[in-house]
């Protein structure tokens, strides 16, 4: 894709239970917030978890709640042909049609992809301008990324995840396009500080420079982001809400934005 069509951002990994449809919609209302132009591709058509919040969002709308900024959004399934040669064909041509329907009229895409390796995830991930990947703050999450010592708790070997994201990288250097941005946010995270926070915290900064990715502090464990699926609101769209927790959980979304570098 060229520069004058919308700058991709894939969230993605192969672990569910990460938060990952919660960041992807605060992503996304983040963006909005910012007056950008924003399409969303959800790729799990069996959860739909990103494309049913944004559901919720019109119903919300429909039943007379405040209008509130929506983005353009369909879901991609995967092919159900006999022949593996023909379901990723036909995976292809899905996709690039999302992309297509999207791309010209957007800043941004968006594509949310299942939390398991499926070749349309593989085929988003090689289109990723940005990629998400969001990881709750344990080393059973870190292991998506690599295998860490019991010992020292430095990463001994890569993950297949971590592998594919190279694959993905070097399709993108073999076609011409700039290299991906990775980005990995920590997520759900405690608000009290703790050996194994710090632990996390020092496997990342180990690991980044190893496979060459961006970590980030992402969203803390509250209960307002829980709270908000059924309405489709997000933090940012509570702005007459000032209570210390929402101030709070509104500047750490606006951070996360703005530490993805996408938005001049």
């Amino acid at each position: 894709m060229d520069k004058k069509d919308a700058h991709i951002i894939v969230v993605g990994n192969e672990k569910g239970g990460t938060g990952k449809s919660t960041l992807a919609m605060h992503i996304i209302v983040g963006l909005l917030d910012k007056a950008k132009k924003v399409a969303v591709i959800d790729l799990d058509a069996r959860q739909k978890s990103v494309a049913r919040y944004l559901q919720n969002r019109q119903t919300f709308m429909a039943n007379g709640g405040a209008k509130v900024a929506m983005p353009a959004f369909k879901v991609v399934g995967q092919s159900t042909a006999s022949l593996v040669k023909d379901r990723e064909v036909e995976d292809q041509q899905s996709l690039q049609e999302g992309l297509d329907e999207f791309k010209r009229d957007v800043d941004f895409i968006v594509i949310d992809c299942p939390g398991n390796d499926t070749y349309l995830s593989r085929l988003a991930h090689a289109l990723a301008d940005t990629l998400v990947t969001p990881l709750n703050d344990s080393f059973i999450d870190l292991d998506l990324l690599g295998e860490v010592s019991a010992d020292s708790f430095q990463v001994k070997k890569l993950s297949f995840y971590t592998e594919m994201v190279w694959d993905s990288r070097k399709f993108r250097s073999a076609s011409g396009k700039p290299p991906m941005d990775w980005v990995v946010v920590r997520t759900r995270l405690a608000s009290l500080d703790s050996r194994n926070n710090k632990r996390v915290h020092s496997a990342l900064e180990s690991l980044q420079k190893r496979i060459m990715f961006r970590y980030v502090p992402g969203l803390y464990e509250r209960v307002i982001y829980k709270e908000l699926f059924p309405s489709g609101l997000t933090v940012l769209d509570l702005e007459k809400v000032n209570s210390l927790s929402h101030v709070a959980a509104r500047q750490e979304v606006r951070s996360l934005v703005d530490s993805l570098n996408v938005v001049e």
